[in-house]
């Protein structure tokens, strides 16, 4: 079942080369050259530690790139995937409004694209979250009398010494399931690269939008229902935020069965592939990099920070 489903994922999954630089709801991306400077700073591909910072139009229309001498257009053409090269996108909110410019991370949301790896990372999640509590009586455990039922010879019937055995109705399963545990290992660089992949194929879809925040006004479902109607081609919603999911927002969602809110703590490759459109806030891309730039080794970890 698991296989299965992993590989109808896979197939729309799959669909994105087609798709690799279309705009969504106003949003759009384009490589950040090393050259460009915004308000008198380089923008260096080097420094992760500023690889995600909001920044505000150079002009009112927003029809240019701040500080750059020519106008270059906001739509982009089509670009090659996995360049690792920090991308600008444009940050609004639930109203399409303009909030400025954000820089994504060219290490984790243009990394190069690879099935295997969401694959591996899918069937892993699907085997980790199996409860496992399935459980059948062995023949220790099924109730009934441990007499033999007849004596052994003379009778003409098959040789018994219990009752209680898998061929008696209301007896023992032999060799059935007993509770146990489905994970399966897979390495945490594996995990965090399907992270990884996932985002990126999500940027190259057009399908990652930036907001400001999550706030929104009312609890009131009507409006995240007209909020969604107004995207383009938008069938599954998912909301990522930096911090505790906002308390309207739980309400507004909570009756939608194709909107779903997640921390960014929680934030997974199959829940990615199961919504065709994904909106982040600010504060959750940066959290997201931070997650992903934190070493995995807790020892070269110590070693930094001395």
């Amino acid at each position: 079942m698991a296989l299965s489903v992993s590989r109808r994922i896979l197939r729309s999954f799959g669909s994105f080369h087609s798709q690799s630089s279309r705009a969504s709801h106003g949003n759009w991306l384009f490589p950040v050259d090393s050259s460009t400077v915004v308000k008198d700073v380089p923008l260096s591909l080097s420094c992760r530690r500023l690889s995600t910072t909001i920044l505000t139009p150079g002009t009112g229309d927003g029809s240019s790139f701040p500080g750059d001498s020519s106008t270059r257009s906001i739509l982009m053409p089509d670009r090659k995937i996995g360049l690792y090269e920090d991308l600008v996108t444009r940050v609004t909110n639930f109203i399409n409004e303009d909030k400025g410019l954000m820089i994504l991370a060219g290490d984790v949301f243009d990394v190069p694209i690879r099935k295997d790896i969401i694959h591996r990372v899918v069937l892993w999640q699907l085997a980790k979250r199996q409860q496992g509590t399935h459980s059948t009586k062995t023949i220790s455990e099924v109730s009934g009398t441990g007499k033999k039922p007849y004596q052994q010879k003379g009778t003409g019937r098959a040789r018994h010494g219990t009752l209680r055995g898998p061929q008696f109705r209301g007896g023992a399963t032999m060799h059935g399931p007993k509770p146990r545990s489905h994970a399966i290992k897979l390495n945490k660089k594996v995990r965090r690269l399907g992270l990884k992949i996932a985002l990126t194929a999500r940027v190259a879809e057009g399908k990652l939008l930036v907001f400001e925040d999550l706030e929104v006004l009312t609890h009131k479902t009507k409006n995240i229902v007209n909020y969604v109607n107004e995207m383009e081609n938008t069938k599954k919603l998912l909301l990522v935020d930096g911090g505790p999911i906002n308390e309207k927002l739980k309400l507004a969602t909570q009756n939608l069965h194709y909107v779903n809110v997640l921390p960014s703590i929680g934030l997974n490759v199959y829940s990615i592939l199961l919504h065709d459109t994904l909106v982040i806030s600010r504060s959750a891309v940066d959290r997201i990099v931070e997650r992903m730039h934190t070493p995995i080794n807790r020892r070269t970890l110590v070693t930094l920070c001395a």
